[in-house]
């Protein structure tokens, strides 16, 4: 099989459960005859359950990252210094903890006006982010605005030590919307596509390769040249993986560095490649508008199926 290289990043996380399973029960869930498949995964899942979106660092200090496994759509962003952060979103079932939690960003209020309202934590923000966030239609759950959520692991040195737990954030945000149809369409891989069984994305200071595995029907993701584990145990994978690209320019912000904070932006239309199956499939996304949803396209205008399960979007500077 020959190896397919991509320009910019790469990556994912995802279940140890099996896809043709439904995911277990959550808090708050209840019974197999409210539950369709779900709009962020075409698994079977409790119908109108909360969406949460947790803020995960992924550097190296971060690692093994925890409640990963258990994210439905886990997107990938670029952030200050050539680096890039975890956004993982929850509906259809909430891991006991969730971490390292870190500071939000301006693509974040973009990229989640695809939900109805959604629950954000994440552990600070830039002064002109926080004004954002505030004015944002989603509700904040920083340690400030949920402390009875957050704990700190003193085996971990500042600021990888935040953890969460998701009961307790959920808790904490009353009025959080039900998850929604984004866009996404779930079947049959599409005719065409090619054998891809290595992708390998460089950032300008990160490294991100996926390895497909037949017997799973995953792809086995690794950072910086080592695989990325499971706190909770196993390896992080992912049934589809999305590389979107995307127009990527200065927020405006700083971080505590003072280094410039990347915009990408979620909302246009772009070049885009799906992998699953052990195959990758060229297409196009597009969002006209800021409160909709995503579709995905094959190049005659069909739509570009995902394989059910949790998926992966990596945000990529076109």
């Amino acid at each position: 099989m020959r190896r397919l290289t991509v320009p910019i990043l790469l990556l994912f996380a995802a279940a140890a459960c099996s896809d043709s399973a439904p995911p277990g029960p959550t808090a708050g869930s209840t019974s197999a005859a409210t539950e369709a498949p779900s709009p962020l995964t075409g698994l079977p899942a409790p119908a109108g359950k909360p969406v949460l979106a947790v803020k995960i660092d992924n550097l190296a200090a971060a690692r093994p990252q925890t409640g990963l496994t258990q994210a439905d759509l886990l997107y990938l962003e670029p952030v200050e210094g050539g680096l890039t952060r975890f956004v993982a979103v929850f509906s259809s079932r909430l891991p006991a903890s969730v971490g390292p939690v870190r500071s939000a960003r301006e693509t974040d209020l973009e990229l989640l006006q695809h939900f109805q309202r959604p629950a954000l934590a994440y552990s600070g923000a830039a002064a002109e982010v926080a004004q954002r966030i505030a004015a944002a239609p989603l509700i904040p759950l920083s340690p400030d605005k949920a402390p009875g959520a957050y704990t700190r692991d003193s085996r971990r040195g500042a600021p990888h030590n935040t953890y969460a737990d998701p009961a307790k954030l959920l808790a904490a945000a009353p009025g959080v919307g039900a998850v929604r149809d984004i866009g996404f369409r779930f079947g049959p891989a599409p005719e065409g596509g090619t054998d891809t069984t290595q992708h390998v994305v460089r950032y300008p200071a990160a490294v991100v390769a996926l390895d497909y595995n037949p017997q799973d029907q995953r792809w086995r993701v690794g950072l910086d040249g080592a695989p990325l584990a499971a706190a909770e145990g196993g390896a992080v994978t992912a049934r589809t993986v999305v590389v979107q690209k995307v127009i990527v320019r200065d927020s405006g912000s700083h971080d505590s560095r003072g280094s410039g904070s990347p915009f990408a932006q979620t909302v246009g239309s772009g070049e885009a490649i799906v992998l699953r199956d052990g195959r990758s499939y060229p297409g196009r996304w597009s969002r006209p508008a800021i409160d909709g949803g995503t579709t995905f396209t094959q190049p005659g205008g069909q739509p570009l199926p995902f394989a059910t399960g949790p998926i992966l979007v990596l945000l990529v500077p076109a």
